[in-house]
């Protein structure tokens, strides 16, 4: 394996976390879920910065992102696969 451009905490998360500086759009990334070490890969669609999410799904509006096996939110316009997930498309169900 080698290094990683995206963890992925928990089998149940929808979302993973860049971990690269410079993330292009077009990357087949690879993607390490760490609760088992397993490994898969994708391709991002955009560029993210590192410490930001990326879709592993597509996203409907009103579906609920998983990251680190919790709810952290609700979307708010739909995301594709690959993209980058953040307060322009996500939201807390807090408010």
């Amino acid at each position: 394996m080698g290094a990683p451009h995206l963890l992925v905490h928990d089998r149940r998360d929808n979302v993973g976390v860049v971990v690269v500086e410079g993330l292009k759009a077009g990357t087949d990334m690879l993607c390490v879920v760490t609760e088992d070490n397993s490994e898969f890969r994708t391709i991002v669609n955009q560029d993210v910065q590192i410490g930001h999410k990326v879709a592993l799904r597509d996203f409907a509006v009103g579906d609920t992102v998983i990251k680190y096996g919790e709810d952290i939110g609700k979307v708010v316009q739909p995301i594709a696969k690959g993209a980058h997930v953040h307060t322009h498309n996500l939201k807390t169900k807090r408010w």
